[in-house]
């Protein structure tokens, strides 16, 4: 759970001696290089069950939270998330603001290298956020720069209006990184520790082409981590302890293999022949292990749910979608198919990861909006009767996609079963394919019903309520509401966005549209259910942005 108190507040914000923004990168001065990394590394190997496979690595590009935890490993921001979840420095040594919010200087350390030995400085950021603000990078995660962080010129920049070259971002010399803003963000400095901030060396990459994040050759390091050996969709990756990182002293691991496992059986196999040191498991494996000092709960801000095409006649029918997430029971999939430590939700929002200046959670009950989303098959099926009416049949026939885990595919056949014997004249065919691909599917639109999730990538309600704004590129079921759309603009660059109290009522506002129209059918808040040997010590877990950090690791 992030700290209450890293939500509003600059953890260290320094007195901002003024720089005028617009300083052009001009006369920037060369800096040194670096030493490289060593070749031959020592230390022990943790090895960490993934369930799925990777297929790119690429901090602005790539859009998983497998990849997120490869990303964190391999490169440091401004800044990375301290163990209690609070936002502390990592490339940046210190960071200033105006008297306005609207400018922000970051002072770099100049004991930061990439991988090659070239030093990592202001220009490197410069370049990375205008990459992921070019319209070709076609990077999803872009609207973080522009409607989440409103950083100055990105909307106009990803709209192809103008030169990414324009956008709000400067390097008055090696290391002096300036942004404006266009709007105070609260919240600002927790952005930064996401991939998507992070920094990208522009000759590295150009030099790469298309293959740039599909090898070891073909990708830079700058953090605790180097990529060893990697191919795209490879059942294992592996790490090794990048020795000219600036904080290699601390870093007591000697590198990290990542091994794909989709059946929480064969992970337990593997854990209890010390095969692996850490794996997630589910279902009936839960019983055989909860009771074991090894055995640890992690709270997750994912929120698994339903999502469905609304380009579809079907389901642009509202007593349709109600019909759905009326007669699903999240208690039975919980309890007796994950059976994880999960916990069924009704809500848009999850609970336990954004809070209030005063600590309040956003979401305080898993059921807030009864008469909108609950469990009631009585509801459901009479939503079914006037969906059927409306749309003038009787029976209905749907796929419903989702990954190929053994643990996903399980809940979407629970699901599918339960939505058979509540609504009469529906037949679901559950399509399980891999993660990678059901998510291209969704990005054009090619499915009727899919099982997926979001997690929140930092601290507020934000995260999630963006998602299904009219044309964002993660609104997967093609939702469009003017009313919605102008608080979501009201509450981020609008009069709303420094008003915190205000602001925190009509975000609620918002979410009650999402449960009205039921734009999506939550199912579930994950909680994570790991085992992790006992020799194994500092992986520090968090529900927000990267989700597993292995910095002060041990084993």
């Amino acid at each position: 759970m992030v700290k209450k108190n890293s939500q509003l507040l600059f953890p260290f914000i320094l007195p901002l001696f003024f720089l005028v923004f617009g300083c052009g990168s001009k006369d920037i001065r060369s800096a040194k290089k670096g030493p490289l990394p060593e070749k031959n590394v020592s230390g022990p190997v943790l090895n960490v069950m993934l369930d799925t496979s990777i297929q790119l690595i690429d901090q602005q590009v790539s859009t998983e939270g497998t990849v997120f935890e490869i990303v964190g490993d391999l490169l440091d921001g401004l800044m990375q998330m301290a163990e209690d979840g609070s936002v502390v420095p990592a490339v940046a040594k210190s960071m200033g603001v105006s008297p306005d919010g609207l400018v922000y200087t970051f002072n770099l350390r100049d004991d930061s290298y990439w991988s090659n030995g070239e030093p990592v400085t202001a220009r490197d950021f410069v370049y990375a956020w205008e990459r992921a603000c070019t319209p070709s990078t076609e990077a999803e995660y872009s609207y973080l720069m522009s409607d989440i962080a409103h950083i100055k010129n990105a909307v106009a920049i990803q709209a192809g209006q103008m030169d990414p070259n324009q956008l709000g971002v400067r390097a008055l010399d090696d290391y002096t990184l300036q942004v404006q803003l266009e709007v105070p963000l609260s919240f600002f400095d927790q952005l930064l520790y996401f991939c998507t901030f992070y920094p990208a060396n522009e000759k590295f990459i150009k030099s790469c082409g298309s293959s740039y994040g599909t090898s070891p050759e073909t990708f830079l390091s700058n953090g605790a981590f180097l990529l060893k050996d990697f191919k795209p969709g490879a059942s294992s990756l592996d790490l090794v302890k990048n020795t000219a990182y600036y904080d290699a002293s601390k870093i007591q691991l000697g590198g990290i293999h990542y091994e794909v496992v989709k059946s929480p059986a064969e992970a337990l196999s593997k854990f209890r022949s010390g095969q692996l040191d850490l794996i997630e498991v589910s279902g009936s494996v839960v019983g055989e292990v909860k009771d074991s000092p090894e055995f640890k709960t992690v709270e997750s801000g994912f929120l698994w749910y339903l999502t469905a095409n609304m380009e579809m006649r079907e389901f642009a029918n509202l007593n349709m979608r109600r019909a759905f997430t009326f007669a699903i029971d999240r208690g039975v999939i919980t309890d007796s198919v994950i059976a994880d430590g999960s916990r069924p939700t009704y809500t848009a929002i999850p609970s336990a990861f954004a809070f209030n200046s005063s600590g309040q959670d956003f979401t305080t009950a898993s059921v807030e909006f009864p008469e909108l989303c609950s469990y009631d098959p009585e509801k459901a099926r009479e939503c079914w009767r006037m969906a059927q009416n409306e749309l003038g049949l009787s029976s209905f026939s749907f796929k419903l996609l989702t990954d190929d885990t053994q643990t996903q595919t399980a809940v979407a056949n629970e699901i599918k079963r339960q939505l058979e014997a509540t609504l009469p004249g529906l037949r679901i065919e559950v399509e399980s394919i891999q993660k990678s691909a059901r998510l291209d599917r969704m990005s054009e639109a090619d499915f009727e019903i899919a099982l997926t999730r979001w997690g929140p990538d930092y601290a507020d309600p934000m995260t999630y309520l963006s998602l299904w704004t009219t044309g964002n590129e993660n609104n997967y079921g093609r939702f469009s509401d003017p009313t919605y759309d102008a608080i979501i603009a009201n509450c981020s660059d609008g009069e709303l966005s420094t008003k915190l109290a205000e602001r925190w009522s009509a975000m609620k506002d918002a979410e009650k549209i999402i449960m009205r129209e039921a734009v999506i059918f939550p199912l579930y808040q994950q909680c994570g259910a790991d085992l992790m040997k006992s020799n194994v010590k500092g992986v520090a877990f968090h529900p927000v942005g990267i989700n597993r950090i292995y910095k002060n690791a041990r084993k």
